[in-house]
């Protein structure tokens, strides 16, 4: 299996069934610091940071991970915090494209 952040989300439009809770729970290993919903709908994770300028500029550089992957999360942000989710509205759950995108956020942490 490849890194997660090595792939390329997969436009998805609905018709598809959400990942089931196995699989989305292997999936989870490989993103560290993620957590899913209890409803295995989402996954989340707090980023915290250093100041009002370190937390814009991580939610700029995910703002761009999330465009070039066409798959955005929602997320909260604060002084020092942003809380970021993933799920796929479309189907209502989880998909792959929630956690190569989680994959490829805790990288931007890694440069």
């Amino acid at each position: 299996m490849s890194d997660l952040s090595d792939k390329k989300c997969v436009p998805c439009e609905g018709g598809t069934q959400p990942l089931s809770k196995l699989v989305a729970e292997k999936l989870l290993e490989q993103v560290p610091g993620w957590e899913m919903a209890e409803d295995g709908k989402s996954i989340h994770r707090r980023f915290e940071f250093k100041g009002f300028y370190k937390t814009m500029a991580f939610i700029n550089a995910m703002a761009w991970v999330a465009n070039q992957e066409m798959h955005h999360p929602d997320f909260s942000a604060g002084y020092n915090f942003c809380l970021t989710t993933f799920t796929t509205h479309a189907i209502d759950g989880l998909s792959e494209n929630d956690f190569i995108c989680a994959a490829k956020v805790n990288a931007l942490l890694e440069a």
